[in-house]
């Protein structure tokens, strides 16, 4: 079983990149296969780093034979997947929102129908866009026909829509514990599935 993280931050090593390799070390933790896709690499090597709608149903030709159809593939394969943007103006990046709209043919082929999602949001400020950011990712993964769950734990809490934290986040607590929680949730939705 693989969970996959998707860090829509053009940082490798920043905020949102340390909370889903954390979520991610709990999905390890419990037997999981993990891989983390960062996306602000790879749409700077495609040479239309956007989708311009040129066909319908996608034809996939922007990006056939490149590293995104490599990762859209593992994608589409993944049990879990979570996830995480900086806020931007309200929203996510536009690294990842030019990501998920070239997963048009994944959605035609009901490719993440039904996995498990989950969304994280860092923003500058503590009420600085992260609920409206979360939404954003909720609605993309939605459209998918996704199942989402947030960072509540049966018998502990119920938990919110996901994981909205105020940067910086390496060492706070309380926030490292809700990405643990959603990550656990995920997990433990997933076997469910598979049991």
């Amino acid at each position: 079983m693989n969970i996959i993280a998707i860090n829509g931050s053009p940082r490798p090593e920043g905020n949102v990149t340390f909370l889903l390799k954390k979520a991610l070390k709990v999905a390890q933790d419990t037997g999981f296969d993990t891989d983390i896709i960062h996306v602000n690499s790879l749409m700077l090597n495609l040479k239309v780093p956007f989708c311009i709608h040129c066909s319908s149903p996608c034809s996939k030709s922007c990006y056939s034979n490149t590293e995104l159809e490599k990762i859209y593939e593992l994608l589409s394969q993944a049990d879990g997947i979570i996830m995480g943007s900086p806020v931007y103006f309200g929203t996510v990046s536009a690294q990842l929102k030019a990501f998920w709209d070239k997963t048009r043919a994944l959605r035609t082929a009901y490719k993440l129908m039904g996995k498990i999602g989950a969304a994280i949001s860092v923003g500058a400020s503590p009420y600085g866009g992260q609920e409206t950011t979360l939404r954003a990712l909720q609605d993309m993964m939605f459209i998918h026909g996704m199942t989402l769950v947030g960072d509540g734990m049966y018998q502990i809490s119920a938990g919110h829509q996901g994981l909205g934290a105020q940067q910086p986040v390496f060492n706070n607590r309380d926030v490292i514990k809700s990405v643990e929680n959603l990550a656990q949730r995920v997990v433990a939705e997933v076997l469910k599935r598979e049991g």
